[in-house]
């Protein structure tokens, strides 16, 4: 396998896929980081006449199997991505990380993803599945890595910039300079999108900023940095009944819900590679930023009225999070040779630090707009959290014979979290709660190639950290666990994959993901008491096509792409450690389907294309899905049980170049204009029915310069 320069290291090109497709895979081997025997996808935002305006998951992903979303509003502010029957909560199962590193508010205490950049501004999207944990630490789900634009190297300053008007007041402006000075190559934009919302009450407005910097002083050096600012004040339209749902979709009966997202998050990174072909990374990067939200947060069966006798509303909650983590990774690859054959050593150390201020239940205003100021100056809960964390990985790419690749690899983690405050005004200090462990996970994957295809597979040991809000009670009253575990298990791959032709391009998969020690709350002598309830097991089949259809004889008239990206998936619990939930009722969830997996994620799609024309439609078509162990059928009174019905969904997209310089795109989004939801939520943003949007209109204006 022969080495690549530093200095070579550019964006992905697509080699291996019809010429249009904006869907790859990654290398083998890319710097430091190893991809042989791994589950990968690579994805090129540009390339796939999506509606970028607002993020769009299940356009951007659609070429990517078994990618289910939530869709909780059409802003594209905070997406919500997962895999394998595992839950798209602010996409938490995954590792979310911007240039290599982490964008998350704490990867272990708190993993929830709440900031996004504008995929105006990103190159490319590497997805590598459940195997990457030993790359890159935990999350079952494997990581998805946002990669920004770099400044034009052919030029001294390159402008773009979109500009996009849509249905419900939707304006959306991306503006980007670039380019490269001697040895100096530059990139900033500034991005700002607001809309007054699909449903009632869903205004929200947002602006990003972003510059980074790269210098390369030799051949061997590299030495970057970025930073991103990005901050948004969303209006929460609550939840839904069934029945509010069913009668009208775009209702609301939250009109004073409000959450606010200040993020920054910046890094430094110094890259060297020697003459011999050992390269070498070391990172630095941090993150302060804050989750914000006031509102009247009770059932949404329950009425926000106004206070007859005062003629005024109740007052509203607030909620605050201050988040400041830090971190620093060393990585290199170091290529020696065995029996006349090119091997490599991928290794590498990472310290990571959190800290997490948490405030809650204060007492707001009662006005309906965005204040965050307390009527009193006490808190009803306060706590403070901690996380560190030290780790180790090393994965050898060993090559006996031709053709073949075998990966084994190891990762040691030390984690530490801790957990101090007050549950309430009245009931004193929680107890502190810590949790110190030290997790070995191993790892081995293989791959052979045949001709221009391959088979994969890898075993993958994996873990997901008991999280903050597992290790604090929710009630006064409610009791955690002290032996309380971190959920483990593994992922399992086999796949061929590959090209059979300069026209087909292919990934048929199948996996096993096992969950063990999953965490939840059961009912134990009246009192709620968080424990490991049990082991679920997911089984699937994953299966990528796509094909140019368009005879040779005929390329003259333009491309023709069809592709499907088709999932099953059987989730279900195969354990569980306590079958008596309520008093005196034997409920066995043994069998039971894991909640949020729906039983198909599939979704295809056809697409003409030009000399820069291009006209694309994809079908969605998502499975039923159950919001609780229990597989509850019907609905409770607040809505935040019950089915997740199955549903369609069509989206046209079209994109014509005026000249060199100016393009113009176009969209439906929701053609057919199908009633849908894709969660019952619990709590923020709902709680009950979170409607997915109808149909809306887009209409944007490119220019490169």
């Amino acid at each position: 396998m022969d080495t690549v320069k530093i200095q070579d290291l550019a964006p992905i090109e697509i080699t291996a896929y019809p010429s249009n497709s904006p869907v790859s895979r990654l290398p083998e081997i890319q710097g430091t980081i190893v991809n042989a025997g791994k589950k990968n996808e690579v994805i090129r935002p540009a390339a796939t006449n999506a509606d970028l305006s607002v993020n769009s998951s299940r356009q951007i992903f659609g070429r990517v199997p078994g990618i289910s979303i939530w869709e909780n509003d059409g802003s594209g502010l905070q997406v919500g991505i997962a895999s394998r029957g595992l839950s798209p909560n602010r996409s938490w199962e995954f590792n979310m990380r911007q240039n290599g590193y982490d964008m998350s508010a704490d990867i272990f205490g708190y993993p929830e993803a709440y900031f996004t950049p504008p995929t105006e501004a990103v190159e490319r999207i590497e997805i590598v599945r459940g195997a990457g944990g030993l790359q890159y630490g935990p999350q079952f789900g494997g990581v998805v890595n946002y990669v920004i634009r770099r400044g034009a190297v052919d030029r001294k300053i390159a402008f773009e910039t979109a500009q996009t008007a849509g249905s419900f007041g939707l304006f959306n402006s991306y503006n980007a300079l670039g380019g490269t000075v001697g040895k100096v190559s530059y990139y900033t934009y500034f991005h700002q999108r607001s809309a007054d919302g699909w449903r009632e009450n869903s205004q929200y407005r947002t602006q990003t900023g972003y510059a980074s910097l790269q210098y390369r002083p030799n051949s061997r050096w590299i030495i970057s940095g970025d930073f991103t600012r990005m901050n948004y004040v969303s209006q929460q339209p609550g939840g839904l009944t069934d029945e509010q749902f069913d009668r009208d979709p775009q209702q609301s009966s939250r009109g004073r819900n409000w959450m606010g997202i200040p993020w920054n998050i910046g890094s430094v990174k110094a890259e060297y590679e020697t003459e011999e072909g050992v390269r070498v990374q070391v990172t630095a990067f941090g993150l302060l930023a804050e989750r914000n939200s006031v509102g009247f947060v009770s059932g949404i069966n329950v009425e926000d009225a106004i206070i007859d006798t005062l003629d005024v509303y109740a007052a509203r909650q607030v909620d605050r999070d201050w988040y400041a983590s830090y971190g620093a990774e060393a990585r290199a690859l170091l290529p020696w040779n065995l029996f006349n054959k090119k091997q490599h050593l991928s290794f590498g150390v990472r310290y990571y630090h959190s800290d997490v201020d948490r405030r809650q239940r204060g007492a707001g205003s009662r006005g309906s707009d965005y204040d965050l100021s307390l009527s009193t100056p006490d808190w009803g809960r306060e706590f403070v959290y901690t996380t560190r964390n030290v780790s180790a990985f090393a994965e050898q790419v060993f090559n006996p014979v031709k053709n073949l690749l075998i990966i084994p690899g190891v990762r040691l983690e030390t984690i530490s979290n801790t957990a101090s405050g007050r549950l309430s005004m009245n009931n004193g200090e929680l107890t502190p709660l810590s949790s110190d462990r030290q997790i070995v996970l191993g790892a081995l994957a293989a791959e052979y190639h045949i001709g221009t295809t391959e088979i994969y597979g890898n075993y993958s040991m994996g873990y997901r950290p008991v999280t903050y809000a597992e290790l604090t009670p929710s009630g006064t009253t409610d009791i955690i666990d002290p032996d309380l575990q971190d959920a483990s298990g593994y992922n399992i791959d086999l796949g061929y994959r590959g090209q059979l032709s300069d026209r087909l391009a292919f990934d048929v998969s199948a996996y096993v993901l096992n969950y063990d020690n999953r965490i939840g709350t059961i009912l134990r002598d009246g009192v709620n008491f968080r424990t490991n309830i049990g082991t679920s097991e997911t089984r699937g089949i994953e299966l990528f096509g796509e094909y140019n259809m368009m005879p040779k004889k005929l390329e003259r008239l333009g491309q023709v792409n069809i592709w499907a990206s088709l999932s099953w998936i059987e989730a279900r619990y195969v354990s569980w450690n306590d079958p008596v939930i309520d008093p005196g009722t034997a409920n066995d969830r043994v069998g039971k389907r894991v909640e949020n997996a729906p039983a198909y994620i599939h979704r295809a799609g056809v697409s003409y294309s030009k000399e820069g024309l291009m006209v694309s439609l994809q079908y969605n078509m998502v499975g039923k899905a159950f919001n609780d162990a229990l597989n509850t059928l019907e609905p409770n009174a607040g809505a935040t049980n019950g089915l997740i019905p199955a549903y369609e969904i069509w989206d046209l997209n079209v994109s014509v170049p005026v000249n060199k310089q100016i393009t113009l795109r176009g969209g439906v989004n929701n053609l057919l204009d199908e009633s849908y939801f894709t969660r019952r939520a619990g709590g923020y943003p709902g709680p009950g029915i979170m409607p997915g949007n109808g149909r809306t209109f887009y209409f944007t204006v490119a220019g490169q310069f």
